[in-house]
């Protein structure tokens, strides 16, 4: 039996879709079958389209105090040291 095997971007590791239109419907497909909502973006190492989990339109960037950018990190618990 053949298994589709999808291309994926070498920077980033997610799935390269050719249009937004594809993309669009593969988000789609993934609500009606997950439950879950996927946002679709363009890849500024690729130039191809992503699928993220995070609102695009929402993505603010976290300044700190001093003007620098925070270290963000996705691990429970995680408090960077300040110096």
């Amino acid at each position: 039996m053949h298994y589709f095997t999808p291309k994926r971007c070498a920077t980033t590791n997610k799935i390269m879709y050719h249009d937004k239109v594809k993309a669009l419907q593969a988000a789609e497909d993934s609500r009606i079958e997950r439950g879950t909502e996927l946002w679709v973006y363009r890849c500024d190492f690729c130039g191809m389209w992503h699928l993220t989990h995070r609102n695009p339109q929402l993505n603010v960037v976290r300044i700190s105090q001093k003007g620098s950018r925070k270290p963000y990190s996705r691990k429970k618990g995680y408090k960077p040291r300040y110096r």
